[in-house]
């Protein structure tokens, strides 16, 4: 049976799902984010829709080539028209059109698991990634969204957003606990996010999944604002946040110097 890569964000509030669209999404969105090709009957039991509905939906998208069918496994999977424009997205991208060169340079100095986020709807959309020799399997890919409240890229973000903005930001965020160091209120994320405007630095300890941490900054404009962030990855079984801090601090904060400043050459930020 397939199963999700991680346990889903209970969303803010329930989707609306009065229109073709709104549904087609959901089972996109359901397909995109199963570890594993799911069946039929898998996808009856994750999405909001009847029998009958997800059928037509399943057969529509089928058509249009934005899914794939299997009929040996009888799975599905998202097919190659989804593919070539969720490539079109990422490749015109602000950060990931002009951070290339400067994560492979960060890549190379660190040899870590890096990644380059931006926030969509107050969450976390991954754009880019660079994995060492050594990898440890984990949530994050280009591509996907996860949780703000606690990502170190989420939090480096959120830090630096407006005070109104901040509040929405909150609002949407579900504070499910995924570990035992998960910020479940919205006071502790704002004592934390007040932290790292201090320090520069925005930290996961452990705190989306178990033995994953990660050291973030915010990549910021000339206003200030948190156009994107930047992290560094590694496990508790290698190495510890202060450790990260005192190798990787410096360079993390100089490379996204650097993204910003090429961001702000290529769209005028």
């Amino acid at each position: 049976m397939a199963e999700t890569k991680n346990q889903q964000e209970t969303p803010p509030a329930e989707a609306d799902l009065s229109s073709p669209i709104s549904k087609a999404l959901v089972v996109l969105d359901a397909i995109a984010d199963c570890a594993q090709p799911p069946r039929f009957v898998e996808l009856l039991n994750q999405v909001p829709l009847s029998r009958a509905t997800l059928h037509r939906m399943l057969r529509q998208l089928t058509n249009e080539g934005m899914l794939a069918y299997d009929p040996d496994q009888q799975t599905y999977r998202v097919g190659l028209r989804l593919m070539r424009l969720a490539h079109s997205a990422w490749a015109n991208t602000t950060l990931a059109g002009t951070a290339g060169d400067a994560l492979d340079a960060l890549s190379e100095t660190v040899n870590e698991t890096i990644h380059l986020a931006v926030l969509d709807n107050y969450q976390v959309l991954y754009v880019d990634k660079r994995l060492p020799a050594r990898s440890v399997q984990m949530y994050s890919s280009p591509g996907k969204i996860g949780p703000a409240y606690c990502t170190g890229v989420g939090k480096a973000m959120l830090a630096y957003l407006s005070d109104s903005h901040l509040e929405q930001a909150i609002a949407a965020q579900s504070f499910q606990k995924h570990t035992e160091t998960t910020l479940t209120t919205p006071d502790a994320l704002k004592r934390n996010l007040q932290d790292i405007r201090e320090s520069g630095y925005a930290y996961d300890a452990e705190e989306h999944e178990p033995t994953i941490i990660c050291i973030a900054v915010p990549i910021l404009n000339r206003r200030k604002e948190a156009i994107g962030a930047l992290s560094v990855t590694s496990t508790t079984g290698l190495t510890t946040l202060e450790r990260m801090t005192e190798l990787y601090g410096h360079v993390l904060k100089q490379t996204a110097l650097r993204i910003a400043r090429n961001a702000e050459i290529s769209m005028n930020l």
